[in-house]
């Protein structure tokens, strides 16, 4: 006789039942919402609803060696972006990597033009611009200076530097044609330049280092709570840190990347480029209240503040209102933002 076990196992199993289409209609209804409500998702359909109003205007807009340009025009400030992104969500700004941005080319310029191998200069500037970070770091938290404050006047200071080491003058005489400048400033893959490859890879790894590492995971939590970050565990101070270097370095890193594309050392550049790249971050989903924060969106809000300042050019706005009409596009999508991540924080209470 066969026990009751027995005969279970001698049955056969039944085969799966394959997924229904109503079962697939949900799955992908459910991507959907996840896409429509990612963080940054209205940066994503802002880049898109200007590509389309400045392409249906001006079809020249769209052809594909412009939108190259625009990539590239792009490149410093969402290379800026990128390392805000580390920064915001823990509460804290860095408006010095305006003048990071321009002290790492002058640095880096002068030394190419005494004779410095270039490569070596490069990496000597970008261990200034850490450095920066660093004292950055220990302003706002040892001393307890509001990094608000401490980095609006570290940018000041770092702007007037690069003015005095370059006596007021752009720094010319560089070796353009060194594997530097042909590759990083001038360098194409398959008509994209070498130095948009460089943002989407540099893209990457931060975000792999956002969502994939525990430094990532510290930083979206001091922003969520401090107080429970700190109970749990969390090196504030030391994460925060890190957060302000890497911010340096990116800033540095723009640098470096303008001044092989431009072949000078301009002292009196990048006006602005710290709040372009502060809006570019927040447009793209890192909220100044902190707790989250996207690499990706971070990149597609500079891209889209580039894309609106070259679209003004295409409508022909005066000079005279161009910076005016591109702040009040910056303020009107900063405002739109913040409304719709109001409304997504609503509906996810009620759920």
């Amino acid at each position: 006789m066969t026990t009751n076990s027995e005969q279970k196992q001698m049955t056969p199993s039944s085969p799966s039942k394959p997924e229904s289409r109503k079962d697939l209609t949900r799955n992908e209804s459910w991507s959907v919402r996840r896409l429509a409500t990612a963080d940054w998702s209205s940066a994503v359909f802002a880049l898109i609803v200007v590509l389309a109003v400045v392409g249906f205007f001006h079809p020249n807009f769209l052809a594909p060696g412009q939108l190259i340009n625009v990539l590239q025009n792009s490149v410093y400030a969402a290379l800026i972006a990128a390392g805000l992104v580390f920064l915001i969500p823990q509460n804290e700004i860095d408006l010095s990597v305006g003048g990071n941005y321009i002290l790492t080319g002058v640095l880096a310029a002068l030394m190419m033009r005494a004779g410095m191998n270039p490569m070596l200069a490069a990496a000597i500037a970008l261990c200034a611009a850490m450095s920066v970070g660093l004292l950055n770091a220990f302003t706002s938290q040892l001393i307890g200076i509001p990094s608000l404050i401490g980095t609006l006047a570290m940018g000041w200071m770092l702007r007037g530097l690069a003015l005095a080491l370059a006596n007021g003058t752009q720094v010319t005489g560089l070796p353009m044609f060194d594997p530097l400048f042909n590759i990083l400033g001038g360098g194409k893959v398959a008509s994209v330049p070498v130095s948009v490859i460089l943002l989407v890879v540099v893209g990457i790894v931060l975000t792999i280092v956002m969502r994939n590492t525990p430094f990532g995971y510290r930083v979206r939590q001091i922003g969520s709570n401090a107080d429970a970050a700190e109970f749990s565990g969390i090196p504030i101070k030391a994460t925060r840190t890190a957060g302000f270097v890497l911010a340096a370095f990116m800033a540095g890193l723009a640098g470096i990347v303008a001044l092989t594309f431009f072949t000078i050392g301009d002292p009196q550049s990048g006006g602005g480029i710290e709040l372009f790249a502060v809006a570019g971050a927040v447009i793209g989903g890192t909220p100044l209240a902190g707790g989250r924060a996207t690499v990706f969106g971070a990149i597609v809000g500079a891209v889209l503040l580039t894309a609106v300042a070259v679209g003004l050019v295409y409508f022909q706005i005066p000079a005279t209102w161009a910076q005016f009409a591109t702040g009040a596009v910056i303020l009107g999508a900063v405002s739109v933002d913040g409304l719709v991540q109001r409304q997504r924080r609503i509906s996810s209470e009620g759920e």
